[in-house]
């Protein structure tokens, strides 16, 4: 495949992410109100989904080395436009926590094959500058999810906020069937067999390095999800932004994540892979101490929220296309397994995480800005040690 066919695989697989989790953030106060449910079931909207695709993971993985990355993306691709289109149509709250978690298990098959992918084509360093790339696209549509959300739901209803990913995950499949060769250096089929299926898991989880660079992508995705599933409650709720000013907010979010995509490409061959982590978890660091001291002492408003943010966002660009290649990288034999296992490490982090935001948002900005502070502390712990040690 061209390289460019080859990001812009990537961008449109990472990509479900985004679309398929910022989109529809806007317009979750509104479904909240409109279909009489309590703050926590809104919540288990996000969460239930992350969880299923965390776990989704664990089966598509070894399902991907046993037949390949290109029927698995044609079967999850196709699961996610059904499950997009049904969640649309959800006549209650329940049924939507539902098809949302039937989404985020077919979201699974796209964003761990991506990660795969990588490992098929390229050596950890060179696949972090890949990845890097496509998540450059990523930031892209994350840009672009959250203002098309607010727009949407002004103007037509959440509903429709909810059909979106439908077209993007229809388009995604429509690049895999026409223009995707598969990437797999060979069918494996042992992993289909349980006991084989756990020695391999086991072996993964005791690498050093994928510990190491596991917990660093995991850690950022937490402070990540933590803005993700508290700040439409927070600046629509508390601050009283509209919803298409959140939109401009979370497009101002995902800028800085690209600037730090950029900013990784940069630092990579100069640095190195140690080097450069350590530098972003300076940045990760700095933005959610200032965020917790800012709010703590009382100075409430956008802007102490979102400058610290930024920070932090230029780290997250940076930990993971290094945190998620470099994970994989001991596994060439069985990428789609080590993807899956870093997925659902940083899944069950999100999950944790909603579920606490669930019971503690409280009607102030505190469950949010310290939040990020407490996984900005983990961040920066990961990359100054366990990546230093046993980093590429």
């Amino acid at each position: 495949m061209p390289p460019g066919v080859i990001v812009l695989l990537l961008s449109l697989l990472l990509g479900l992410q985004p679309i398929t989790t910022d989109l529809y953030l806007p317009a979750l106060p509104m479904l909240t109100a409109d279909l009489n449910a309590p703050m926590s079931q809104a919540q288990l909207t996000l969460t239930a989904l992350l969880l299923a695709f965390g776990i989704s993971q664990l089966v598509w993985g070894p399902l991907s080395d046993k037949f390949g990355r290109r029927p698995i993306l044609l079967v999850g691709m196709a699961a996610y436009v059904l499950a997009s289109v049904a969640s649309t149509l959800a006549p209650s709250m329940v049924w939507l926590i539902v098809w949302r978690t039937v989404q985020g298990a077919a979201m699974g098959a796209g964003v761990m094959c991506a990660r795969a992918i990588v490992r098929d084509l390229y050596s950890p360093v060179q696949g972090a500058r890949v990845m890097s790339k496509g998540l450059s696209g990523l930031g892209v549509i994350a840009c672009l999810s959250a203002p098309l959300g607010g727009l949407v739901t002004e103007l037509l209803s959440w509903r429709f906020a909810l059909l979106a990913p439908a077209f993007f995950g229809a388009m995604a499949l429509m690049v895999v069937a026409l223009r995707f060769e598969e990437t797999a250096p060979q069918k494996n089929p042992p992993p289909l067999r349980f006991g084989t299926l756990m020695t391999s898991w086991q072996r993964i989880l005791r690498h050093p390095t994928f510990l190491a660079f596991s917990a660093l992508s995991a850690a950022s995705y937490g402070g990540l999800f933590t803005f993700l599933a508290a700040s439409s409650f927070v600046f629509i709720g508390v601050l009283g932004l509209s919803k298409t000013q959140y939109g401009m907010v979370m497009f101002i979010n995902s800028v800085a994540y690209i600037g730090g995509t950029f900013v990784c490409r940069q630092w990579l061959p100069r640095f190195g892979v140690r080097r450069s982590v350590a530098l972003a978890g300076g940045l990760s660091l700095s933005g959610g101490t200032l965020m917790a001291l800012l709010t703590l002492s009382g100075w409430v408003n956008v802007w102490s929220i979102m400058l610290p943010q930024l920070l932090f966002m230029v780290g997250h660009g940076i930990h993971q296309p290094c945190g998620q290649s470099g994970a994989v990288g001991p596994f060439p034999q069985s990428a789609g397994a080590a993807s899956a296992l870093n997925g659902f490490l940083m899944m069950v982090c999100a999950f944790g995480m909603g579920f606490w935001l669930g019971g503690h948002m409280d009607g102030t900005v505190l469950p949010l800005t310290l939040g990020i502070w407490f996984w900005s502390v983990l961040i920066a712990t990961s990359a100054w040690t366990l990546v230093q040690r046993h980093g590429v």
